[in-house]
């Protein structure tokens, strides 16, 4: 599902108009954005949790000459943990 789909949905369901909702979900990721530059974390209770986390530069290998050792510098990168209520509603889901 991309973002226009997600509007579309949401809005159906919420009986809200596409702009209403487009405007809502854009101030959400602004707000998400924000708080995980500023350090901080959003936790949203049942769904999951995103935060920021910083890796490591390390040594890594050149994929178009492996002999060539290359260093990649630190980086910080989103991430997100599931909550308990969306790990329930996935259980089972793959299972034949």
């Amino acid at each position: 599902m991309n973002k226009a789909k997600l509007i579309e949905e949401i809005s159906q369901k919420a009986d809200k108009s596409k702009k209403e909702v487009e405007k809502i979900i854009q101030t959400f990721i602004e707000t998400v954005t924000s708080t995980l530059k500023s350090g901080g974390e959003v936790i949203l209770t049942g769904f999951g949790t995103f935060s920021a986390k910083k890796r490591n530069a390390r040594m890594g290998i050149n994929p178009q000459n492996p002999s060539q050792k290359i260093k990649i510098p630190a980086v910080t990168i989103p991430k997100f943990k599931a909550g308990k209520s969306l790990k329930d509603a996935l259980k089972g889901i793959f299972k034949k």
